[in-house]
């Protein structure tokens, strides 16, 4: 099953000439132990701009039903969805049935906005209010399964029993155990002809929860507190709204992130989100945690699925998958930017090279003062590269394209052999990197991640080691003044951080994605933010 064919007839989503795309709300779990707790949240959660709260009576000590639901729908700021959630269910209620049962029918008589009924025992709730309703009062028929994300037939008939108990609105939520899981509940979902809340749950499952909009939920939850969160997998009101732009998610958004695995330290869906808003291009980019590229691709293989950054431990794979590879990434042997050309042909790129390049040659013109003519400041210098993995591979093409002449060091001396002589390079270990020093005036980058974040103590490379050295850059960038940085400034070289790096990658690729030029000013701010 893919997302290729999925025909988006979801028009009536979309707001001519207006800015919100997206009909999809934005719901608030409310969770607290004492109504007047739960008040103070509900306010929040208006602030924040929820649009609706879902108050889970099932966390309230001493709930005495009549007093505490009067206070909570009359007085919420905002539409109420009451929830009373058992154990059995995932909740928090191990009391008697009938109890339970009973005050959500006070819920409805008291005119809750919305009530959550299990499909276990919808047919009872049903047949004890007898049709007495009021009109404003919208029952959800949810079922939850917390244990996998069935077949494409399987929720269709799930949804089919819902529907059959009466449901005004249908809820599924499932658990991905693959990101592929959330595409069988798309399929479910952009077909539905009732209302439908279609939610997959745990962190493989995230991008259910924002793409919702895309496809035509009903609503998304989103937590009033980062973390707090009634569910796995849930992103903050906050996220939903500032980060990911909800309200602009439509049916012809177009799909974008960043494939990694694990994903959820990156900072590209800061940097990419906000750059789209500020042109007014209509996409969104999430992180995305795969397990298998070749699964992923083929599964959302819609032509609305455009455009992905490759990150750590999938660029290899990412080249694999392509149907047509930049030349320089071709010799490479791993891409970091895929596109997802009109005729569905996936092209592969490797922008570390562009992105660190780039940075290293505005250190040497800054350096020197001058703009050095058209040619690249590189050309000519001797260039040592640590490391021969991705990011050691992009640096050593990218320099020799430049015209330096290449020095790969490497823990294995074999693998930065392997390497130089594809590049016309030299190749030592690390270990004599120490007392290697030719001539002065080198330019030394950094692709090893010693003195990553959090064992910033440490460092590659002595310090006696780097007055030979006129620019050091390192590929890091958490921290972003990493020890090695540190030392080489204070021995008198240029320094270049693993940010401009980042920076420059990331305006390639918004330019790739969009067709436009990138904001730069922006991004870098963005990324200063959230650094």
């Amino acid at each position: 099953m893919t997302l290729s064919s999925i025909p988006l007839a979801t028009s009536d989503l979309q707001i001519s000439g207006g800015i919100r795309r997206s009909s999809t709300q934005i719901c608030a779990p409310v969770m607290a132990e004492t109504v007047d707790q739960m008040l103070l949240l509900m306010r929040k959660a208006k602030e924040l701009g929820a649009d609706l709260v879902e108050v889970r009576v099932d966390f309230l000590k001493n709930f005495s039903p009549r007093q505490d639901l009067e206070i909570l729908i009359k007085q919420s700021p905002l539409p109420t969805l009451i929830t009373y959630r058992p154990i059995w269910e995932g909740g928090q209620y191990d009391g008697d049935e009938s109890q339970r049962q009973n005050a959500l029918r006070l819920a409805v008589e008291l005119g809750a906005d919305y009530v959550d009924v299990e499909l276990k025992v919808a047919h009872d709730f049903y047949n004890a209010i007898q049709g007495k309703k009021p009109e404003k009062v919208k029952i959800i028929v949810s079922s939850h399964n917390y244990q996998n994300t069935p077949s494409v037939e399987e929720i269709g008939d799930l949804v089919a029993k819902i529907l059959s108990t009466g449901a005004d609105i249908v809820k599924v939520a499932t658990t991905a155990l693959d990101i592929i899981d959330s595409a069988r509940v798309f399929q479910v979902l952009v077909h539905s002809q009732v209302p439908m809340i279609g939610i997959v749950m745990g962190e493989k499952g995230f991008i259910s929860r924002i793409l919702s909009a895309k496809f035509g939920g009903f609503l998304t939850f989103g937590s009033i507190e980062a973390g707090v969160v009634s569910a796995p997998g849930q992103p903050s009101v906050t996220d939903l709204l500032d980060l990911y732009n909800f309200r602009q998610i439509g049916p012809d958004t177009k799909v974008h992130g960043v494939i990694g695995n694990p994903i959820g330290h990156s900072k590209s869906p800061h940097l990419y989100n906000g750059a789209f808003k500020s042109v007014n291009f209509n996409g969104i980019y999430l992180p995305l945690l795969v397990d298998n590229v070749a699964n992923f691709l083929n599964t959302y293989s819609s032509p609305d699925f455009v455009g992905y950054s490759y990150t750590i431990p999938h660029k290899e794979a990412g080249f694999n998958c392509c149907d047509e590879i930049d030349p320089i990434a071709k010799e490479i042997g791993a891409i970091s930017c895929m596109i997802r050309r009109p005729d569905g042909k996936l092209k592969g790129y490797n922008v570390d090279y562009l992105g660190a390049i780039a940075a290293i040659e505005e250190g040497l013109r800054a350096s020197n003062g001058a703009s050095n003519g058209s040619g690249s400041p590189l050309a000519g210098k001797l260039f040592v590269v640590m490391g021969a993995g991705g990011a050691g591979k992009a640096l050593a093409f990218g320099g020799k394209e430049k015209g330096a002449r290449v020095v790969v060091a490497n823990r294995s001396y074999d693998k930065a052999k392997q390497l130089a002589s594809k590049v016309g390079g030299e190749a030592i270990s690390l270990a004599e990197l120490e007392n290697f020093h030719p001539e002065e005036g080198m330019i030394l980058a950094n692709t090893t991640s010693v003195g990553m974040k959090p064992k910033i103590e440490n460092t590659p490379l002595p310090k006696h080691a780097l007055k030979h050295y006129s620019l050091v850059f390192d590929a890091i960038y958490t921290p972003k003044l990493t020890r090695l940085l540190r030392e080489a400034e204070e021995s008198g070289a240029t320094i270049v951080y693993g940010t401009e790096m980042f920076i420059n990658q990331a305006f390639v690729q918004f330019e790739k994605f969009t067709g436009l030029p990138a904001p730069k000013q922006l991004i870098r701010d963005t990324l200063a933010r959230n650094t």
